[in-house]
């Protein structure tokens, strides 16, 4: 099993669910995605940069969907979150399935890929 597939199957439940689902939206969403492990995370860049990563913060009760370009995006998608002040990275926050938003996810997706793709550097804050 790759390091990846066993972050994912190694997560408690809800949160394997969440996680293995919206990965698969992301896979199908963008073809040209890489996962690549970072960090002890899983992450999913675009042109070999970061574009989003997949977490459980500690103390939390929520799968992480957090999107390293997320201040660009907080204007068009207001459901984006600032958890613990970050500067930069914004994320959706999903508790269970049934809250999560696929057609949003998908167009949000979309649209961080693009924004990645168009800017020199990843991290400017």
């Amino acid at each position: 099993m790759n390091p990846i597939d066993e972050y994912f199957y190694n997560q408690k439940e809800p949160y394997q669910s969440i996680m293995l689902y919206v990965r698969s939206v992301i896979l199908k969403t963008l073809p040209n995605v890489q996962e690549k492990l970072s960090y002890k995370i899983p992450f999913f860049n675009i042109t070999k940069k970061p574009m989003l990563y997949l977490n459980v913060l500690k103390g939390t009760n929520f799968v992480d969907i957090a999107f390293v370009q997320g201040i660009l995006l907080e204007e068009k998608y207001p459901q984006l979150k600032n958890h613990n002040n970050r500067k930069q990275v914004r994320s959706l926050q999903i508790k269970k399935l049934e809250d999560f938003d696929e057609l949003m996810f998908v167009q949000l997706l979309k649209d961080a890929a693009a924004s990645i793709e168009n800017s020199e550097k990843v991290w400017f804050v």
